[in-house]
């Protein structure tokens, strides 16, 4: 059986939680990563959410057309600049939520 792990879409959800008095730094970081990771040629989907009963905890919903397509985007300019400034923001590393999709 040919390993398909390198060209299998990639689907998860990162939740990400701001320190107290940094919320709004945060939504505005993730925002800043939307729109270029949308452009991407990977991406089949990149989706910012905030949890209505908790302000401040976000999830981003994130699909990619393989591994290739995650790792240039781990690499980008616009998510490297997000992962400088995140540690300020954040209570704790992202949580990232590996998803297979069922059809």
């Amino acid at each position: 059986m040919p390993d398909t792990s390198a060209t299998t879409p990639i689907s998860f959800i990162a939740v990400l939680k701001a320190r107290p008095g940094q919320r709004d730094a945060l939504c505005e970081g993730l925002e800043a990563l939307v729109m270029p990771t949308r452009q991407e040629p990977g991406c089949l989907d990149y989706q910012l959410f905030e949890l209505t009963d908790a302000p401040g905890t976000f999830y981003m919903r994130e699909s990619f057309k393989d591994e290739l397509a995650l790792e240039t985007h781990r690499e980008s300019a616009h998510f490297q600049a997000f992962a400088a400034r995140a540690d300020g923001w954040l209570v704790a590393p992202p949580e990232l939520i590996r998803l297979t999709a069922i059809r």
